[in-house]
């Protein structure tokens, strides 16, 4: 790799397409994050089985979240972008520490109940064991830094856990992970109907995907919701306005936004001509991605060197680390 010390680990599940909200608060860090750390990557595909039994579109899926993220900036030579099924270490350290792991801690986690009650037909023992495989993820590697939004605070939480409790009964091998964000520059895209934030899983026409075309986008642009505008000099702005202002600070130029920032303050911005203007700011942001992502999918030769390339480099990490587990266990006969 690069030589870095620190080591960096992240999950994307192949399940959805990524959007705007996907870029700006996750995928847009990791491409910083790769210049100054030693990072694994990995599409969970293990992971989505625990509420997509149905594989028919898994391939499909995992192709595209590896084209999206590689034609986002993500570079296969200076980090590990793997898939999880390909690293069957995994499953070796995911079956230690569920020795560790107790079915009453298991049972109060948030994700688990919130899944129980979306799946009520399938409260499955991998839905149950989550956080032990996603801890398994994080250590395989020995990573001391994951990237995680709010929701999965309580799962690294977890992570740190299981990590205390082998290290007290087999001896040092796993550091404790820690929490990475970026501070300030965390970012929460806020949806076109002005609800809330860009979601995989709400309403699909209040968000942006890296894989719109253009006239899809002009069209969820152009629907944002607006008034008639302040009746006051220097109003303060609705919610649903001051996204819009949110939006055309992600991909317009500062004096766009300086030029209806003064019409908004003097009572005289048109925001038909607003939403226009972010339409094809939006459209010049998101075309190159789709368009690379799109050429990147359909290469089945690149796409089969890419996973190799990244099996390859995850799975020496997971060897390395296997063999000290196996020897601090005991499980090294002869």
């Amino acid at each position: 790799m690069n030589g870095k010390l620190s080591i960096v680990m992240s999950g994307i599940r192949p399940t959805g397409y990524l959007h705007l909200g996907n870029y700006f608060g996750a995928v847009r860090n990791y491409v910083k994050m790769q210049e100054e750390f030693e990072c694994f990557f990995m599409v969970a595909d293990l992971h989505s089985l625990t509420t997509h039994p149905d594989t028919k579109e898994l391939k499909l899926n995992v192709q595209r979240v590896l084209a999206e993220n590689v034609a986002c900036g993500l570079d296969p030579d200076k980090v590990a972008l793997y898939c999880q099924s390909h690293v069957h270490e995994t499953a070796e350290l995911y079956l230690y520490l569920n020795m560790l792991a107790y079915k009453g801690e298991l049972e109060k986690t948030v994700t688990f109940k919130d899944k129980a009650r979306q799946h009520p037909d399938n409260v499955n023992a991998g839905l149950l064991t989550y956080p032990v495989l996603q801890t398994a993820d994080i250590i395989l590697h020995r990573a001391i830094y994951v990237p995680v939004g709010k929701d999965q605070e309580q799962h690294l939480e977890m992570a740190r856990n299981f990590v205390q409790r082998f290290n007290h009964r087999y001896g040092e091998i796993f550091p404790e992970p820690q929490a990475f964000n970026f501070g300030e520059e965390l970012i929460k895209v806020p949806s076109l109907d002005g609800a809330g934030k860009m979601s995989k899983s709400e309403n699909q026409y209040a968000t942006l995907y890296l894989s719109d075309d253009d006239e899809m986008i002009r069209k969820k642009v152009m629907k944002a919701k607006t008034d008639s505008g302040p009746t006051e000099p220097n109003s303060a702005k609705p919610d649903y306005i001051a996204n819009i202002f949110q939006l055309m600070q992600l991909v317009s130029s500062p004096d766009t936004i300086q030029q209806f920032e003064a019409d908004y303050d003097n009572c005289r911005i048109r925001y038909g001509d607003m939403k226009k203007q972010l339409a094809e700011d939006m459209v010049q942001f998101i075309a190159p991605i789709r368009e690379k992502a799109e050429s990147i999918r359909t290469d089945e030769k690149y796409l089969r060197e890419l996973m190799e390339k990244g099996e390859e480099k995850a799975r020496q990490s997971a060897r390395s680390t296997i063999e000290l587990v196996r020897e601090a266990i005991g499980l090294n006969y002869y």
